[in-house]
Order: C-alpha cells, then sequence, then structure tokens
C-alpha cells in the first residue's frame, strides 16, 4: 500500500467528493499528522516555531470552529508506537473529530477563520491523512 502524506486534497475530484452528501449520521474524522521540525511559512516569513508549535496555533482556532458547527474533538494523542504493520516512518500525532455529516465539516473548513488559521496548518504540517469514519453497534 502506497501512502501519500498531503496537507490540502490536490484532485478535484476529491473536492467534488466532500461535496456528496456522505454517510447519514456523525461522521469520525480520523487525522494522522506529521510535523515538520521547523515551521515553514508560505509568505516566507521568520519563525522559531517548531512544526508541531505552529499546528497548535491552527489547532486552538479549529478546535472552537468544530464546536461551532457541530462536532467535537474526541481524541488527540501523540504516537509512541508501531504495535502491527509496517511503515517506513510514523505520523506523530492522532486526532479525532466527530461532525455531524460530511458538509458540516467542508462548511467549516470553508469559513473565513478557517481560512485564516490554516496558515498555521500548512507550515507545521509535513502532511497528513484525513480518513472519514462511521460509528459501528458493538
Amino acid at each position: 500500500m502506497e501512502v501519500v502524506n498531503e496537507v490540502m486534497p490536490t484532485s478535484p475530484e476529491r473536492v467534488e467528493q466532500m461535496l456528496e452528501p456522505g454517510p447519514d449520521g456523525p461522521i469520525f474524522m480520523v487525522n494522522l499528522l506529521t510535523f515538520k521540525d521547523e515551521a515553514e511559512y508560505e509568505d516566507g516569513r521568520e519563525t522559531d516555531l517548531t512544526g508541531r508549535e505552529a499546528y497548535q496555533l491552527y489547532g486552538r482556532v479549529a478546535s472552537q470552529l468544530i464546536t461551532e458547527y457541530g462536532g467535537e474533538i474526541v481524541f488527540v494523542g501523540d504516537v509512541t508506537f508501531l504495535a502491527l504493520g509496517q511503515v517506513d516512518e510514523l505520523w506523530d500525532e492522532v486526532a479525532i473529530a466527530k461532525y455531524p455529516n460530511r458538509r458540516a465539516l467542508f462548511d467549516m473548513s470553508s469559513s473565513p477563520e478557517w481560512q485564516a488559521a490554516s496558515m498555521h496548518r500548512a507550515a507545521g504540517l509535513a502532511g497528513q491523512l484525513n480518513i472519514e469514519t462511521v460509528g459501528n453497534p458493538f
């Protein structure tokens, strides 16, 4: 399995898929995050921030927006060990956010507030995977 970390969707097809209704009920977005050692802003500004610190600036805004759009942060934690499987490199952090539906996620990430904060996200992330999941009864 080939894995390509991205910071933003790179294909128009992926954006179109995000506009589709998606599953009924809430979705849980599993975010696998890899941080840059040092933050790199697209505008070339000088900074002493690490990638993680820049991403945390984004995260403070995003966590408030998630709540405003009817969602919640379910879990955030550092990756410490790979118990099964094989990958060239582990992600640094896992975050899980619950949204009422796919549209709420799209609307939030299209908001001016999210767009303004996303510069910190791009500065801090080396890459990520965002995986949409739905809950199943046990």
